[in-house]
């Protein structure tokens, strides 16, 4: 079971990485702007009101549309969507349900779909942590 530290612990290890100051949300630089990569889903609580965010599930952007619906199929209790993300790369992901390796993996491909190039390049060439390079 994963938790909101782990999901801060995750992101803010990866390279130019921030978190909204406002809100509980993740960004890489790129090009001049922050684009976002997860962040806390906003629920709509009661109708015709603000929505306010759910702590224990995130929004994850994933790299296109058929990976959001392969991941909505492998997993429907991890997985989730809402008809506001409807045509938007992104899944929800119940934080209670997912494994933190499982979050890391999913964390790691949601920067690499929103950080630059020569970053992610960077980042992939990196040695193993624990091992040195040879």
């Amino acid at each position: 079971m994963a938790t909101q530290k782990d999901v801060r612990r995750i992101a803010l290890a990866l390279p130019e990485t921030s978190e909204d100051p406002d809100h509980f949300g993740f960004g890489v630089r790129r090009g001049g702007a922050t684009k976002g990569f997860a962040w806390a889903w906003n629920e709509r609580v009661e109708p015709k009101k603000p929505r306010v965010p759910n702590p224990g599930v995130l929004a994850v952007r994933v790299a296109s549309a058929a990976e959001k619906e392969a991941l909505l199929a492998s997993e429907p209790d991890t997985f989730s969507t809402e008809p506001h993300y409807n045509g938007f790369p992104a899944v929800l992901v119940r934080l209670g349900a997912v494994r933190v390796a499982e979050l890391r993996e999913l964390l790691v491909e949601a920067w690499a779909s929103q950080a630059p190039a020569a970053l992610v390049k960077a980042y992939e060439a990196r040695p193993p942590v624990g091992r040195s390079a040879r």
